[in-house]
């Protein structure tokens, strides 16, 4: 396991410590809030170190000597990438991630290389809010689209609903249906508890079904488990800040955008760079008649998106009684994403979360390509790259009934070749197939990763 220091310890780095605790890894969060770090401190068994984090001081305090990996996650872009610089300069931490918000600095990767600032990976939350958000625009009905294997495969997760198509019927029906579409169900929460699919499972009404298939055949496939969802035209965005200006930049010219901006500086500078047939309204999103004025009953997502999460949950909620078909909330703090997943809002989007599975993928070893976080951080779904030959490898030149996976554990979905495969019990699994795997615990993911992970002495 890794020595890692996080410099940051607002909600992302709060988040990312304990997820990276609990894999196993030695942690040491650097913040100047002392709140932040006796919040860090009281639940979870990590070191902090109260300072700023790209002074040279405080990171040799936080033991960047010994440290592999530097992860800054403030909110400010500068300050993290003083810090890799520092961190790499000084103490040859080998591996430097950052957090850039600002889009200019990512426009010019010159930036970012060994004899400028040592950056290996940049991330953003911002961009990769702004492409689940995406997703789910371009998915009527889905709650979560999550993309493996350089997008050749996604995972989809769905309600069922009453007198929906798939309530009361087996799985096996999806197969009948849909001749010559390979899909999986990988995983179903009932109340908010797993239940193992087979062909034989019949989903009931409110359950939550997570299903995979070749990105191409998603469509088909939502179509099929949510007949009576309709393509979206007409998409509101509440907030014109980093996250509002990328969505409407990403959605002009597909759908009908508009945005509502309460800072009328800020409006006018949207209207500059915005794309032509954008409509941009100053107001508050929260206010009833405001989102009246700006047509909200002709809406069909409603985006809350502001940094403010007690106005995007309330302008949601004023959106949904309205009639709005999806509405999404973004919200930072995650005691709201639980109490609001469950309620009026269709979509709570936690940027940790989402950020989470990215830095994850980075810092876990064995062949990991892809981590996504599912269910508020209590279940995931993996990409792992498989290596070694049958003579070191537990699961080369194996069949999937021979793997003896751990109960939770379900391979949704093989890519060879670029070629998508949805495996049966007698698949054999060859060295260089990406197997994309659904855990209903993370608890299940040192299990995993011994399994397919070579050993130097397997016989």
């Amino acid at each position: 396991m890794k020595r890692i220091v996080i410099v940051g310890a607002g909600q992302v780095g709060q988040s990312l410590a304990e997820a990276l605790s609990a894999d196993g890894h030695n942690v040491t969060v650097v913040d100047t809030r002392s709140v932040c770090l006796e919040a860090i401190e009281s639940h979870l068994d990590i070191r902090t170190v109260n300072g700023f984090g790209s002074h040279p001081g405080v990171l040799e305090s936080a033991g960047a000597r010994e440290a592999e990996m530097l992860i800054a996650v403030t909110d400010s872009d500068e300050v993290n990438m003083l810090a890799c610089q520092v961190g790499s300069t000084l103490f040859g931490i080998g591996t430097k991630i950052a957090r850039v918000r600002e889009r200019s600095y990512h426009d010019y990767p010159r930036l970012f290389s060994p004899d400028a600032v040592p950056v290996d990976m940049l991330i953003s939350p911002e961009a990769i809010v702004t492409a689940q958000i995406q997703r789910l625009v371009e998915h009527p009905g889905a709650l979560q689209v999550l993309d493996f294997a350089d997008g050749l495969v996604s995972l989809v997760g769905v309600r069922a609903y009453y007198g929906g198509p798939l309530v009361g019927h087996e799985l096996r029906n999806l197969r009948r249906d849909m001749p010559g579409i390979q899909t999986r169900v990988a995983a179903i929460f009932r109340r908010d508890r797993p239940v193992r699919p087979d062909g034989h499972t019949v989903i009931e009404a409110d359950d939550e079904v997570f299903f995979v298939a070749a990105k191409e055949d998603i469509g088909a496939v939502t179509s099929e488990l949510r007949k009576l969802d309709q393509p979206y035209r007409r998409i509101m965005v509440a907030g014109g800040g980093n996250i509002g200006r990328r969505l409407a930049e990403a959605l002009a010219g597909r759908y009908e955008v508009s945005v509502i901006e309460q800072d009328p500086v800020r409006a006018e500078q949207l209207r500059e760079v915005l794309p032509e047939g954008t409509e941009i309204r100053v107001g508050d999103s929260a206010d009833d008649q405001q989102l009246d004025r700006s047509g909200i009953g002709r809406t069909d997502v409603f985006c809350a998106v502001t940094n403010d999460d007690q106005a995007n949950i309330f302008a949601s909620m004023l959106a949904k009684r309205r009639g709005v078909r999806k509405v999404m909330a973004l919200i930072n703090r995650p005691g709201y994403v639980d109490l609001m997943q469950e309620g009026t809002i269709d979509i709570a989007l936690s940027p940790q979360q989402a950020t989470i599975g990215v830095l994850l993928a980075r810092v876990r070893e064995g062949g990991t390509a892809t981590v996504h976080s599912l269910r508020r951080g209590a279940a995931e779904a993996i990409e792992t790259i498989v290596s070694g030959d049958a003579r070191n490898s537990r699961v080369v030149d194996r069949r999937i009934e021979e793997l003896h996976l751990p109960e939770g554990a379900t391979i949704g979905a093989v890519v060879r070749h670029r070629e998508v495969l949805i495996p049966h019990h007698d698949t054999v699994i060859h060295s260089g197939d990406h197997v994309i795997l659904f855990l209903t615990d993370r608890g299940l993911l040192r299990a995993v990763e011994r399994l397919f992970q070579p050993t130097r002495r397997f016989f």
